[in-house]
């Protein structure tokens, strides 16, 4: 499946977005697994922000009509009980596309969560998002090249930020956003040039 969000790449004018009154959305799926054709989202989270700070947020687990791996319980802390009684992706999708509209979104390794969300779309009849996006994995190899890792956990803990409870999309988001906001903030002076 190709991934038919564009995702920003000029580092560069990030600030200037941000500045200019642009509206984000930080995002995060978890999933059955880790391949769109044959996996499935059991949860997503948002985070609607511009520079005044956070305007809003989405939070929704995700019926996928499977029984979860066991690994994935293990990993995120959901349960198959949890997910029974709620909502599947086809209910789910409208909302959350509502909730992001037109805005940036910034996920950490964007495209696995893009794919995911596209997949899901697709699966219930609905068109791709065409919103722009940044991947703040990308940002951070960019904004950091010297640091040893680049995953959320390893930044959000180099930076001093309280990841939350990690691998829970609602948190994870949350934890992305900042991270994306740390990455400005360490390179305003090379994105003044």
């Amino acid at each position: 499946m190709r991934l038919p969000n564009k995702l920003f790449r000029d580092y560069k004018k990030l600030l200037r977005l941000v500045n200019g009154g642009a509206v984000f959305a930080a995002i995060d799926t978890e999933t059955t697994g880790l391949t769109p054709d044959t996996c499935r989202i059991i949860e997503i989270g948002a985070v609607l922000f511009d520079k005044t700070g956070v305007l809003d947020t989405f939070a929704s687990l995700v019926n996928p009509g499977i029984a979860l791996p066991s690994f994935t319980t293990e990993l995120t802390h959901i349960t198959d009980d949890m997910l029974s009684l709620s909502p599947p992706a086809s209910s789910v999708l409208p909302a959350f596309i509502e909730f992001i509209g037109s805005a940036i979104l910034v996920a950490h390794n964007a495209p696995f969560d893009l794919l995911f969300i596209n997949k899901e779309l697709e699966r219930s009849g609905m068109p791709s998002m065409s919103n722009k996006a940044i991947d703040t994995l990308n940002l951070s190899r960019w904004a950091y090249p010297s640091a040893k890792h680049h995953s959320l956990q390893y930044l959000a803990a180099a930076m001093g930020i309280d990841a939350e409870n990690a691998h829970r999309a609602s948190d994870d988001a949350k934890t992305c956003r900042k991270i994306f906001l740390r990455c400005l903030k360490d390179t305003e002076s090379v994105q003044k040039k």
